[in-house]
């Protein structure tokens, strides 16, 4: 009896070892692949509903189009910050950051530059900034083959001296831009945006013949205020093809013609 009893102890000791030492095998394992790259995944954020970048996209920029392969290197040899200073080289990439998991995933998290304006040229005279995207902060970003924004279009004299809008000299234009923006009439309402050599706005509507006199982005809540006036109980009473210009840069006046 006591022989039979000490075999079934003996059997499960040595079952108990085995599986104990599996467990080990199959941990060891286990954390040795967490110190590798296993996967890149990406976390876009999205303009307008829509994405300017794929997770392709991100993949070939994060890797050099695949010179520079982090899937199977170890993490001890990645080195975040410069990845993240690569993808930043990338005007469709406003902001990043890279990560791990437990699971041994590359995280990306991506976000985007929000476009408030398009800036294009007749005459080609903008050189490389023509076709470009206008950013929240006043950068210019390339446009993208996977998404287009219905932002105005922006041109005009000013952007010959101008690579970008982030110097305090428009800030202006900026706040006009986000004005436009963020009103669902002058969204819908406002196409064209021409700025002069001295900074000074005019705006073609989507609707009627006339042209938007703003001249410089200053007061702007003030125009804008005189120009819903001039929509609502001008142009409503009269016609919108009656007027070829209006002008609300004049404090106090609304000038028609």
């Amino acid at each position: 009896m006591f022989s039979t009893f000490n075999h079934k102890r003996k059997w499960l000791w040595t079952l108990g070892g085995g599986l104990s030492l599996f467990a080990v095998i199959a941990f060891t394992e286990a954390r040795q692949e967490q110190k590798h790259c296993r996967e890149v995944v990406v976390k876009l954020d999205k303009v307008d509903g829509h994405q300017f970048l794929t997770r392709r996209d991100v993949t070939g920029y994060l890797t050099n189009e695949g010179s520079d392969p982090v899937i199977g290197e170890s993490f001890d040899q990645i080195d975040f910050r410069q990845l993240e200073q690569r993808l930043k080289r990338h005007g469709l990439v406003k902001n990043c950051q890279v990560s791990r998991d437990l699971m041994g995933n590359l995280i990306v998290s991506i976000q985007q530059p929000q476009p408030l304006a398009r800036l294009i040229s007749s005459d080609n005279s903008l050189g490389y900034l023509e076709g470009q995207y206008v950013s929240e902060e006043g950068r210019f970003f390339p446009i993208s083959m996977n998404h287009t924004v219905r932002v105005p279009i922006l041109s005009g004299a000013y952007f010959t001296k101008h690579t970008s809008l982030t110097d305090s000299s428009s800030r202006g234009l900026i706040e006009l831009l986000t004005m436009i923006r963020n009103d669902a009439f002058w969204q819908a309402q406002v196409t064209d945006i021409d700025v002069n050599a001295q900074g000074a706005v005019t705006m073609w509507p989507t609707y009627g013949k006339h042209r938007i006199e703003m001249g410089l982005p200053i007061n702007l809540e003030l125009k804008f205020k005189k120009l819903k006036l001039f929509y609502k109980s001008i142009l409503s009473s009269r016609g919108w093809d009656r007027y070829s210009r209006v002008n609300v840069q004049y404090r106090n006046q609304i000038v028609c013609e």
